[in-house]
């Protein structure tokens, strides 16, 4: 029996954790002939469609989430017609909470896999009649699971996705995970999951190990010991972690404070600042914990802090979430602006005419409005979010970012940012820097923001500095060379430059390492 296991992922870097677990599902009961294809939205659909049909498999089962649902089945109708008695199976979240009348309405899909598919995709192939809907379950074998990779052929780019544990502690209503029952979380135990982190020292291309554990620090304990064993140099990776800042008390804080610089990176939602809100999701976090553990663990310097907050939240009104902006603003290294998605199964979504909820009619389902924020004011904060992402996620305006927040509310900023440039990414990154220059009016920020946005420019941008900053470099004679490169051995001269800043004085720039230096 040939298997084929799909799925279109966001992009190339992705990698498909869902059907390599299958895969060897399948493998460990004898059958051996599956083949993984992965494609992007990008891909030309009739070449997608063509290396589908070129491997006239047996049975196509369609990896399917909010991403990518609807691409999935034109592809597998499509794929139907092309191969009559090839049997279509469809699984994963987006389609986990469908029913028999789903099948009717798209009779080009055979089968579908409801939860997790390990053990139901064996049965599923090992039967002469199986149902049409299989119920996946629990997953016995997980926390005695190999992991799904075998060399650095089989994930994308230097990213790795990794899970040590499945479900979650919490029940925030606006996510499937909220629906798990008992146990709530399976986990692997912390010395099988360093064991599974030894074995990937043995693949070079890999850079980043992300964990897709919902709440990786869940269990102290745990979480310590798999933390100090990652101190040690044996192991070389990047380690990505979503966790509950609430979670973190003085011992893991001392504890995640002596990682070296760009070892560990965190990710961290908050969703909200505003108590009612995190009560109306069910969401247990203490803010005032959450945002004290924050500004500490960005104290530290070692590592990237990644955050979330949600807009169109029960409850949360425009008001509101500008002050969850604010709160957490400057407290992370990048603060993702999400927009709440409507999951199918998930309790929010039973609540929906509760709340007021409009959301679009296709996937991702994402919320246009409520009874707490209207129409307008979300698409105003998607033009937020897109000069947040610009100007600040984007860590090139860094510099000039600290002087534009400072003693103004940094949601005012980006809104005010939002209406005068409507479209940022229209604008070439030479032009960005003299559009924030444009508009600042203060003019006691003025004099900083200019020798911020040069520094900005100077150590993350090629060429010269644009004219309207009003820098330009100094010739140096060649003591001056000589001295500068007696006391910086290690710069790289050629591409080293000399400016005088106000506020700063003579400094040199080594643009090729990006590297500032004073005189």
């Amino acid at each position: 029996m040939k298997i084929v296991l799909f799925s279109l992922n966001a992009t190339r870097v992705h990698t498909n954790l869902a059907i390599r677990c299958l895969s060897e599902s399948l493998k460990t009961h004898g059958f051996d002939e599956v083949v993984l294809i992965e494609r992007t939205e990008k891909d030309n659909r009739n070449d997608t469609l063509a290396a589908l049909r070129r491997e006239n498999a047996d049975l196509y089962g369609f990896s399917t989430y909010i991403w990518n649902v609807e691409a999935h089945l034109k592809l597998a109708e499509n794929l139907k017609k092309l191969l009559p008695t090839a049997k279509v199976l469809f699984g994963g979240p987006e389609v986990s909470y469908h029913n028999e009348a789903w099948l009717d309405a798209h009779p080009f899909i055979d089968h579908l896999i409801r939860g997790e598919g390990e053990d139901a995709i064996v049965t599923l192939c090992q039967s002469q009649n199986p149902p049409r809907i299989l119920d996946g379950g629990v997953y016995q074998g997980f926390l005695t699971a190999p992991v799904p990779y075998h060399s650095d052929a089989d994930y994308h780019g230097n990213i790795l996705y990794y899970e040590s544990s499945r479900g979650c502690p919490y029940a925030c209503a606006y996510c499937l995970s909220s629906l798990h029952t008992t146990p709530r979380v399976r986990a692997k135990s912390a010395e099988d999951t360093l064991r599974d982190l030894s074995y990937f020292e043995n693949f070079g291309a890999l850079r980043i190990i992300k964990f897709v554990d919902r709440t990786f620090n869940f269990d102290k304990k745990r979480a310590m010991t798999i933390w100090e064993a990652l101190l040690s140099p044996a192991y070389t990776k990047n380690y990505h972690f979503e966790v509950c800042a609430s979670l973190l008390d003085d011992e893991s804080l001392a504890l995640l404070k002596r990682f070296p610089k760009g070892k560990i990176q965190l990710e961290i939602g908050v969703q909200s600042t505003n108590p009612e809100v995190l009560a109306a999701i069910h969401r247990r976090d203490d803010t005032k914990e959450v945002l004290k553990n924050l500004e500490t663990l960005m104290s530290f310097g070692n590592m990237h802090i990644h955050a979330d907050l949600i807009a169109g939240l029960p409850g949360e009104d425009y008001a509101s979430f500008a002050r969850s902006f604010d709160n957490l603003y400057g407290k992370c290294d990048m603060l993702q602006l999400g927009f709440l998605k409507l999951l199918h199964g998930s309790p929010l979504m039973a609540e929906k005419e509760q709340y007021g909820y409009v959301t679009t009619a296709e996937p991702p389902y994402e919320v246009l409005a409520n009874n707490t924020l209207s129409f307008d004011e979300i698409n105003r904060l998607h033009h937020i979010e897109a000069v947040l992402e610009r100007f600040s996620n984007s860590g090139r305006f860094s510099r000039a970012m600290k002087v534009l927040t400072r003693e103004r509310s940094p949601f005012s900023l980006f809104e005010a940012l939002a209406d005068y440039l409507p479209n940022p990414n229209l604008i070439s990154q030479r032009e960005a820097y003299a559009a924030l220059l444009s508009f600042e009016k203060d003019a006691e920020r003025i004099i900083p923001l200019k020798s911020a946005l040069a520094l900005d420019f100077l150590l993350n941008e090629q060429g010269h500095l644009p004219p309207a900053l009003g820098f330009y470099p100094i010739a140096l004679s060649r003591e001056e060379k000589h001295s500068f490169a007696e006391n910086h051995p290690y710069a790289f001269l050629p591409a080293t430059e000399c400016y005088e800043i106000p506020g700063m004085g003579r400094i040199f720039v080594d643009r090729k390492n990006k590297i500032l230096y004073h005189d």
